[in-house]
């Protein structure tokens, strides 16, 4: 029986709760956040779990919070992710997060570099895993990247692309947070290019794309994510020697944000109004509408209905097989907007973020993860992937696999 210290009591936080809540092999479920009346609610409403108000912006709390406990899952916000890191190593317990962060004051290129080095060497060291990028983009798009590079020889180009054309007839340019969004979008990109990693300037380098099922062409730019690095950096042992890796987004979200940043609205360096220094990126997020995030508020808005619901997850890769040139195209299908809230009482983004990360603490919970270090999910092998995608197809989320490949 496996004991969690959960940290985070939002979106994603408390989807993995109710389904380790679920689990045989889980006794408790420690749920702490600053917030407390969140955590309360939770330890109200699932048997094993346990409220903790804490507070993650000091190490040595989550450390204490940490102790007897097999398994940390990091649903903190990003910028908390360097301290969950330490506590973790320094409790000897093992670890997930959602998304990866800048660390150790370096650009986020050489920050994931260290970790997947020297900091990896360190949970190794005291037998530790520890599970980073496990959601749905990072995490499934891992996941199914590895499982279609396996299917060539080598493989030369890896393209995930992320189309949300969700728009709500009432002003909501986001479903998730808007301050993760737009401090993504405000942040340099990567991609992995010519063997090399490269930094890009955000929405920059569009691709036109024709997504199955979309009657339009659809703009998808360069987006600060974890994928292409973990990927690059990885791309000779797990990915048949890629060589070119990126991650374009588009959809309403870009839309809206493009405009802002080019009028340098995402800044963070103050400017001054009429004598009054103003952060830009604080005017933005303070007229930016929140997410939906309790039932009500996406009832209410489902309710009105929407202007418009389409949306593609799309890993494109290519490479050779038996001397020939193969495409295959991957398309991640999940439940929609009214689906995932009638399923869940969550939006389309919050199910298939948060279910496919509680299925990584699924597996490390039931002793399907036996690599030690620090790692993200193309690491694991054809039995580990063969249980995830067969996991997360009990749970609606299924892929379709469109092979192109040359015959003479």
């Amino acid at each position: 029986m496996k004991k969690i210290l959960l940290l985070g009591a939002g979106a994603q936080g408390s989807t993995v709760a109710k389904r380790m809540n679920e689990e045989p092999n889980v006794s408790e479920i420690i749920c702490a956040d600053y917030d407390e009346a969140a955590v309360k609610e939770m330890e109200r409403t699932l048997k094993k779990a346990t409220a903790l108000k804490l507070d993650a912006t000091k190490v040595e709390n989550v450390v204490q919070a940490a102790q007897g406990v097999d398994l940390m899952v990091n649903a903190l916000p990003i910028v908390l992710t360097p301290n969950a890191l330490k506590a973790a190593l320094e409790a000897k317990v093992n670890y997930q997060d959602f998304a990866a962060a800048e660390f150790e004051n370096l650009d986020f290129d050489k920050g994931i570099e260290l970790l997947l080095t020297e900091w990896s060497d360190k949970f190794e060291a005291k037998g530790l895993s520890a599970l980073m990028s496990t959601g749905s983009a990072p995490g499934l798009a891992n996941v199914i990247t590895r499982e279609t590079t396996e299917q060539m020889d080598t493989c030369d180009t890896i393209q995930i692309h992320v189309y949300e054309g969700i728009w709500a007839k009432r002003f909501l340019p986001f479903w998730w947070s808007p301050e993760v969004a737009l401090g993504d979008m405000n942040c340099p990109a990567y991609c992995y290019e010519n063997g090399q990693m490269k930094e890009t300037e955000p929405f920059s380098n569009a691709m036109w794309m024709t997504f199955r099922g979309i009657d339009k062409k659809i703009r998808t730019v360069e987006h600060a994510h974890d994928e292409p690095v973990t990927m690059g950096l990885l791309s000779d042992k797990y990915l048949k020697g890629a060589k070119n890796i990126y991650f374009k987004y588009g959809g309403f979200g870009v839309d809206f944000a493009e405009p802002l940043y080019r009028m340098g609205l995402l800044s963070n360096d103050p400017v001054d109004v009429k004598g009054t220094a103003i952060v830009p990126m604080d005017l933005a997020l303070r007229l930016t509408p929140p997410a939906p995030k309790y039932p009500g508020e996406i009832k209410a808005i489902l309710d009105e209905g929407l202007e418009c619901e389409e949306g593609a997850f799309l890993i494109r890769v290519d490479g050779e097989k038996d001397g020939k040139p193969v495409r295959i195209d991957n398309y991640v299908n999940a439940p929609g907007v009214f689906e995932a809230f009638e399923k869940t009482g969550l939006t389309a983004e919050t199910y298939l973020t948060g279910q496919c990360g509680a299925l990584f603490t699924k597996m490390l919970v039931n002793d399907k993860v036996y690599q030690k270090g620090l790692f993200p999910p193309e690491v694991f092998d054809d039995e580990q992937r063969a249980f995830y995608l067969k996991e997360a197809a009990k749970l609606d989320i299924t892929v379709d696999r469109i092979v192109e490949k040359r015959l003479f």
